[in-house]
């Protein structure tokens, strides 16, 4: 099979990104400047592959929608607990809706730009901004402290055991005095002279806090005071230019078990040991958006936009769907019998969990799907950017 074009992929990245582009020092200004013509221009470098008709085995209807605003060049995800949606976007506005109908209960506006998806815990509603702020409401809404951060605020923000833990696009991971919003402990890593920008976040689980850098690097520490538990290398930079050599974690980090699954944007998916940090295996497969796991089985959207099925003991391949090549696809979602994957245009994919067979597919709009989120009873959440958050049900 023919190796994708290095600038190929590095537009599908860049893409993905929707304009937040490369961080890098001056010297690689050209080279941004470059990727940001040609996704921009006229013609694609690679159009998205022609969606070809199928026999659907499930019928999916949306059950509501409701514009939240729009997220510019964020990536966010809606949030549900407890029968309630909680969203925001980039105009800094943060909304709770009824799960049952999409009806908004309230909006706080945070009169700056939201840069992270919704964080809930201990009774706090927490969102981070690309000022470097780290705001906490409670649960009506209400605004009850700031932290001021290093920078600006990327992923989820996460609650555990009293501490709120952030992570910075300066590479920095904060914990957070959950009562009164004070700097308990930061972790620090240096800022590599190119790498891709993305909203990655951290996952918590354990009293650990996982998350991946630049360089393939996976690291734990420990949620109670920041202090390194272990490091992993999870993909070896390679190639010759320093375009080639970007082997970046870009997504979260998954753990289930006694292993944390991770892949790499031009590097590797795989299974790192939780308690001793080693590398059970890999293998090569790259991705941008990330990976899922269920049932023992890794779910992953590749960069270029095939589907795979791996298994969680080897990254064996149980399947892979190749036909929505270039579809900028969001992390695929297992739910019961089936996988949802959305695309660019607008589209959800349900595949089967068996071998990766079409079974279902439905529009939503015409614009991106950005994330999808599980709900109940056959349904789930998926957010676009034109600002909409869809409930979607299937049977």
């Amino acid at each position: 099979m023919k190796k994708p074009h290095l600038l190929n992929s590095l537009t599908l990245a860049a893409i993905l990104l929707l304009g937040s582009g490369l961080s890098a020092c001056t010297a690689f200004n050209d080279v941004k400047t470059n990727l940001s013509e040609s996704i921009f221009g006229a013609e694609p470098a690679n159009p998205p592959v022609e969606l070809e008709e199928i026999k659907s085995s499930y019928e999916t209807r949306i059950a509501w929608s409701t514009d939240v605003g729009e997220p510019g060049r964020f990536t966010y995800a809606p949030v549900l607990a407890d029968n309630m949606v909680y969203a925001v976007n980039a105009e800094g506005t943060v909304t709770q809706l009824a799960a049952d109908n999409g009806k908004i209960q309230w909006q706080t506006e945070l009169n700056e730009p939201i840069s992270s998806s919704v964080g809930l815990g201990g009774g706090l509603i927490l969102a981070g901004t690309s000022k470097g702020h780290l705001y906490a409401l409670n649960m009506n809404g209400k605004k009850l402290w700031n932290a001021i951060l290093s920078s600006e605020v990327q992923g989820q923000p996460r609650y555990f055991d009293g501490t709120v833990i952030v992570r910075t696009s300066d590479h920095h991971i904060y914990g957070i005095d959950a009562a009164d919003g004070r700097r308990k402990w930061v972790y620090e890593r240096a800022t590599p002279s190119l790498s891709l920008k993305n909203q990655a976040g951290i996952v918590v689980d354990g009293g650990a806090v996982y998350a991946g850098f630049p360089g393939g690097k996976l690291v734990a520490i420990r949620a109670d005071n920041g202090k390194l538990l272990w490091e992993a290398t999870v993909a070896q930079p390679k190639g010759v230019t320093e375009i080639e050599r970007i082997a970046d974690i870009t997504s979260l980090p998954y753990v289930d078990g006694a292993m944390v699954y991770v892949v790499a944007y031009q590097g590797k998916v795989a299974g790192v040991d939780r308690q001793r940090g080693q590398v059970a295996w890999s293998r090569d497969i790259s991705s941008y958006v990330g990976l899922t796991v269920d049932n023992n089985k890794i779910y992953l959207s590749h960069t270029i936009g095939s589907v795979y099925s791996l298994d969680t003991s080897n990254g064996k391949t149980f399947w892979r769907q190749g036909n929505l090549g270039y579809r900028h696809l969001t992390v695929p979602l297992p739910m019961s019998s089936v996988v949802a994957v959305g695309d660019l245009e607008g589209y959800i994919h349900l595949l089967s969990q068996d071998d990766g067979s079409f079974v279902g597919r439905t529009q939503l709009g015409s614009k991106p799907i950005m994330s999808l989120v599980a709900g109940t009873n056959n349904q789930f959440l998926a957010q676009s950017r034109d600002g909409h958050i869809y409930a979607v049900t299937y049977k």
